[in-house]
């Protein structure tokens, strides 16, 4: 595999095929934010068969943060109902490995560590609406200052199935507070990709005590006259899968999303033949 010499800018013009080309060649291993603008993008989570039935009851009972966009047969690494050349093993920019409950490595291709018992959950991802919001002229700061997404624990409980539990992750994103309103109606347009906001305003009330201090991607700057809102995250089932310390499970890394060849307001994420 190429050493990375594609740069995230060499890319925002980029077809979905072609950005996945990059990612499948080594040469691209960045987060996939501003990216194939007006296609889906998809968290994923990768585990075992004999776990799949379980995590899909709880993607089903929590589907703000686990909207499930596609599922693959087991032991196959193909989605077709996303993209016709799509190959899990090797077209996301960065995977977690995780081994019995701990982050064991972090990976650009998962070819060596592919099994036959092996399902594939794709879910969708708020990168998706992001292309909604900016046509609208709807400021979105972490594509601005080309950073990935800042993404925070939240106190907000989650509805348990078989070993899967835990507290919702979420993304925030200063929003003018003239355009909150419009930010909500737009996003809630897009249902497979986390839909409309969870709230908005004081980060303690959902337990993020400092915005500055992101969990996960990177901090952006909250201008005067923006409010701070909130949506579902797909890292989330990152620390479901976690807690349940399964012997083995793959997912991307935070904002290092699949890129699909479905369009973004599809009314299915099933592609024709």
């Amino acid at each position: 595999m190429s050493t990375s010499n594609t740069s995230h800018s060499d890319l925002t013009d980029a077809s979905a095929k072609e950005v996945r080309a990059a990612i499948r060649s080594g040469s691209y291993t960045g987060h996939t934010a501003g990216l194939a603008a007006g296609k889906l993008q998809c968290n994923l989570a990768i585990l075992p068969e004999r776990y799949a039935l379980d995590f899909l009851r709880f993607c089903q009972r929590n589907p703000k943060p686990c909207p499930v966009v596609g599922v693959s047969d087991s032991g196959d690494p193909f989605l077709p109902t996303l993209g016709h050349d799509i190959d899990i093993r090797s077209d996301v920019s960065r995977y977690r490995v995780f081994t019995n409950g701990s982050l064991s490595d972090e990976v650009t291709d998962i070819s060596k560590l592919w099994r036959d018992d092996l399902v594939t959950v794709a879910l969708g991802c708020s990168f998706t609406f992001e292309n909604a919001l900016m046509r609208k002229g709807i400021p979105v700061r972490h594509i601005e200052s080309g950073r990935n997404v800042p993404m925070f624990s939240s106190n907000i409980d989650l509805m348990s199935a078989g070993p899967f539990a835990g507290k919702m992750v979420v993304t925030m994103r200063p929003i003018p507070e003239a355009q909150v309103d419009d930010a909500r109606e737009i996003s809630a347009r897009f249902p497979q990709a986390h839909g409309a906001p969870i709230g908005f305003g004081d980060p303690e009330n959902i337990g993020i005590a400092d915005l500055s201090k992101p969990h996960w991607g990177e901090a952006v700057d909250i201008k005067s006259g923006e409010v701070p809102v909130y949506w579902a995250c797909g890292v989330t089932p990152q620390n479901v899968l976690l807690d349940a310390k399964l012997p083995l499970c793959i997912t991307h890394s935070p904002g290092h999303m699949l890129i699909s060849d479905v369009a973004e307001d599809a009314e299915t994420t099933i592609l024709q033949p």
